[in-house]
């Protein structure tokens, strides 16, 4: 099978195409023959290894002993291993699987869900790891209820653009921060309110909310501190490397009064999965695609995602 590999830490030009044996599923995975993957923050920055703590995912703090890239797709599934009950060869799923960017994909059972038939294979590959860490981080993290004001600062991305239609189901009026060519797209996704930050900084607002979501967040802690109401809840979902320190040393400090800072790492399982995949269906979220790569073109998709300015998620037509 062909796949994107690399073989050191660096840029997106250390990736190429291989041919690779197709693998063989564990007794608890499945095989799929991937139709289309998506791109996230985490693939570039476990292609160059930073910041540190990427270079333990990796597998090897000099190289990468995990040379293969991706983790969002859809795809066919192919082969079964001797556990799983819950799918067949031939059933169209979706999910996350260490690898991706490859023609065929290995993936723990309870880690996919059934394609809803009324999504394509790029709308259900956009959806797993954006969709399940915007749905972890107000509903989990962030306790979100309905009748609350929720400020999601990077509500242009992948992740930000789920955020603001999932905040919405549970309720929550929504602001939401980006630049000011993502404001019409922010607000047909459904938020109430759209803050240029080329032009307006809501540090300057009077407005104190329930929840703020840091989507790749490149502000202070203590900015977001300004922000929430006295028994607020500020929780971090990405961003460089100051900021994920900060808030792994300051998050409990902080939290010895009523308001509290997370630190949240989503964690993908069969049921969340499974609801996005009813949210897709019933379009309760409608994926935001911004563009297409081809199979051979992944180093380009890495590097327009790296540059931090994609609009929604960008998708990998693999077969």
């Amino acid at each position: 099978m062909k796949a994107i590999i690399r073989s050191e830490y660096g840029g997106p030009e250390m990736l190429r195409m291989a041919e690779l044996p197709r693998p063989m599923p564990g007794d608890d995975e499945i095989l799929v023959r991937v139709r289309a993957a998506s791109v996230n923050a985490m693939d570039w920055r476990l292609l160059r290894g930073t910041p540190f703590p990427a270079r333990l995912a990796a597998g090897g703090l000099r190289r990468p002993a995990r040379t293969k890239l991706g983790h969002d797709f859809a795809g066919d599934v192919e082969a079964v291993g001797s556990n799983v009950t819950a799918f067949e060869a031939g059933d169209a799923v979706f999910g996350s699987g260490a690898g991706a960017f490859a023609e065929y994909v290995c993936a723990r059972a309870t880690q996919v869900a059934p394609k809803p038939g009324n999504a394509t294979y790029a709308q259900a590959a956009s959806v797993p790891v954006a969709a399940i860490t915007a749905l972890q981080a107000l509903r989990d993290a962030g306790h979100a209820k309905s009748g609350q004001r929720v400020l999601l600062d990077g509500a242009a991305g992948g992740v930000g653009t789920f955020a603001i239609q999932i905040a919405r189901t549970l309720g929550t009026t929504v602001t939401a921060v980006c630049s000011g060519t993502n404001a019409a797209q922010a607000a047909a996704l459904g938020a109430d309110r759209v803050i240029d930050y080329t032009r307006e900084d809501f540090l300057h607002d009077d407005v104190r909310y329930d929840l703020v979501v840091g989507v790749n967040a490149h502000r202070s802690i203590f900015d977001y501190r300004c922000v929430l109401g006295p028994a607020g809840i500020y929780v971090l979902v990405g961003g460089g490397g100051p900021q994920l320190l900060q808030a792994f040393l300051l998050a409990k400090p902080l939290s010895l009064g009523r308001q509290r800072f997370r630190l949240h790492m989503a964690r993908s399982n069969h049921d969340d999965l499974a609801l996005l995949g009813r949210f897709l269906a019933d379009r309760t979220i409608v994926p935001a695609i911004e563009c297409h790569y081809g199979f051979d073109d992944v180093a380009r998709a890495i590097a327009h995602v790296e540059r931090g300015h994609a609009r929604g998620k960008v998708v990998i037509d693999i077969a």
